[in-house]
């Protein structure tokens, strides 16, 4: 990156950190540090809801996605607007009504404190894991851009974030998230719009979509229904709609954020225009994916997008097979080159027969490529056996530096760090009001006063911050992270949703069924992906309907025997 970059980055970066810390000084109290006094209004707990779920995982991982599998991935945020609705009409009055710092609190009142509990840990499980993936991805940027190593990255990249949240609790991450999804939304826009300029003259926008349409990369929706296919309209319309509600509705890093809300109402808005905008930039993110695609279908793509791993291997004993290696791809990249160009001759010329020849010509290149990108990964895999082989995180990434203008490149990295940043420090948030809340007012200290708690919350994100840490240092065997996050929320989320749609609609039913439940269903949810037995958003329903049958069925029992007894 040159100084301009440099420049760009920080003042943006540090442009976010000090305003957040700035306009939420004055935290006095518990309340205001975990829920911001319940003040703010419906926009900020919309584009808070927006930034905390938007990570660097979503601005790496995802045009990656795009990339290699085309817009099929959109399909997963189906269910969202319809989860948004259930959510503003039963979750949040409840919560608000309740006066709750976690949704785990309610449980212990619809229940007992073994529910409680098991709930609370599950979830701090799964956060604690998934936010060491979301450090981990934008420390992938800067142990890339300066040869830095990946775990010291880690620690620095963890460690900036643990600041601020220290420091201004939700009201400083509320106020940067603001600042974060306006340049995010802004540079993404402006990323796309320059790959397109980047495309040879005469191929626009939408010549662009048709040879990505040729090229399998416009396969956003598919109408079969096959539990083994990990996207498609009725996995994201049904386990999409699990997923989301159990993680707007029963993950703290969300709820606490609607939870800031001043009133019902607003909390209902912000969760809304998530439900509205979030489908879009997520679509736009994938499409860029997808105009990258295109733009290395004119131009010479790398072998392997992790430059790290391949100028290690450069100068290593498997060097020589590298280059063999690398004289394949340029071939058939220049095969590719020549099949998209008369391509683009068949679509202006409407010429059906010479379009199917060259879509032909561009899959069976396509196949081919790959087969000589698997040679090099197991050329890379020879050579570290510890190696990131996975480089679907990389790919936008290097397009960006490899090919955008100086300043831009800076302003873009900031707005992965700037996600990434976002959610962190209300991961960091979230874990640590439902380690006090939940677990050390309950079973510690019960009676003390409320600057205690303050700063017992305070050394909760230290100590959440330093585990989320660790986690990110084993981080770098997980393949592509925006689908290792979902999967990992997918083992847990499906079996917390369950237990909160008990306590909701099953009023018959009590606490001991609902944790035996819940325990036998999580066992039965990890087997289930363990034998891959399904694709993973169908863990979300499967692990809500175990949960809700085992419980009913357990408490049945309960009820008989005691009647026999």
């Amino acid at each position: 990156m040159s100084g301009l970059d440099w420049g760009v980055l920080l003042f943006t970066l540090l442009g976010v950190i000090v305003y957040g810390v700035v306009r939420s000084r004055g935290n006095r109290s518990m309340d205001d540090y975990l829920l911001a006094g319940q003040s703010l209004p419906w926009y900020h707990v919309g584009l808070s809801v927006m930034a905390t779920q938007a990570s660097a995982v979503t601005f790496l991982s995802a045009p990656g996605q795009g990339f290699s599998d085309g817009m099929r991935f959109v399909q997963f945020y189906f269910g969202l607007p319809l989860a948004m609705v259930v959510l503003s009409v039963t979750f949040v009055p409840i919560f608000h009504k309740l006066k709750v710092f976690t949704a785990y609190e309610f449980l212990e009142n619809r229940f007992d404190s073994r529910v409680r509990t098991l709930t609370a840990g599950l979830f701090l499980l799964q956060r604690g894991l998934s936010t060491g993936l979301s450090i981990y991805a934008p420390a992938i940027i800067l142990s890339t851009i300066l040869g830095w190593n990946i775990y010291w990255t880690n620690l620095l990249m963890g460690g900036i974030v643990l600041i601020y949240t220290v420091t201004g609790g939700t009201r400083a991450i509320s106020y940067t998230h603001l600042q974060q999804m306006a340049i995010v939304t802004f540079a993404m826009a402006l990323a796309g719009y320059l790959t397109v300029r980047l495309l040879p003259d005469g191929v626009g926008f939408v010549d662009a979509l048709h040879v990505a349409g040729k090229a399998g990369r416009m396969n956003l929706i598919d109408l079969k229904f096959d539990p083994n296919s990990r996207y498609n309209l009725w996995s994201g319309l049904i386990g999409g709609f699990f997923l989301q509600l159990s993680y707007f509705g029963t993950d703290q890093s969300q709820v606490g954020r609607y939870l800031t809300g001043e009133s019902i109402g607003q909390s209902r808005l912000g969760l809304l225009m998530n439900g509205l905008l979030k489908v879009p930039m997520q679509f736009l993110i994938l499409l860029v994916g997808v105009l990258v695609f295109v733009f290395y279908q004119y131009n010479p793509s790398p072998t392997f997008f992790n430059k790290q791993e391949t100028d290690k291997l450069k100068e290593s004993p498997y060097a020589q097979a590298y280059q063999l290696a690398e004289i394949k791809h340029q071939n058939l990249t220049t095969q590719r080159q020549r099949a998209v160009t008369d391509m683009q001759v068949a679509l202006d010329a409407d010429d059906e027969a010479a379009q199917e020849a060259a879509a032909t010509v561009l899959r069976d290149t396509d196949a081919a490529l790959k087969t000589v990108k698997s040679d090099v990964v197991k050329l890379i895999e020879q050579n570290n056996p510890a190696a990131d082989t996975n480089d679907v995180n990389y790919v936008f990434l290097r397009f960006v530096l490899d090919y955008l203008p100086h300043g831009l490149i800076g302003l873009l990295i900031a707005v992965i760090f700037s996600a990434s940043m976002g959610s962190i420090a209300a991961a960091y948030n979230s874990l640590a009001s439902t380690t006090v809340v939940d677990v050390y007012k309950r079973l510690v200290d019960g009676e003390a006063d409320d600057a205690h708690y303050l700063k017992a919350s305070r050394w909760a994100t230290v100590g959440w911050g330093v585990f989320c840490i660790v986690v990110a240092q084993f981080a770098n065997r997980l393949g592509s992270m925006i689908e290792a996050v979902n999967i990992l929320g997918s083992l847990f989320y499906g079996v917390i949703l369950g237990v909160f749609v008990v306590a909701f609609y099953v009023k018959s039913i009590g606490g001991r069924a609902t944790f035996w439940a819940a325990v036998i269903g999580e066992v039965l949810v990890v087997i289930s992906w363990y034998l891959n037995l399904t694709a993973f958003l169908w863990l979300n329903v499967i692990g809500c309907l175990l949960v809700v049958v085992l419980a009913w069925l357990l408490e049945f029992a309960m009820n008989r025997r005691n009647v026999n007894t």
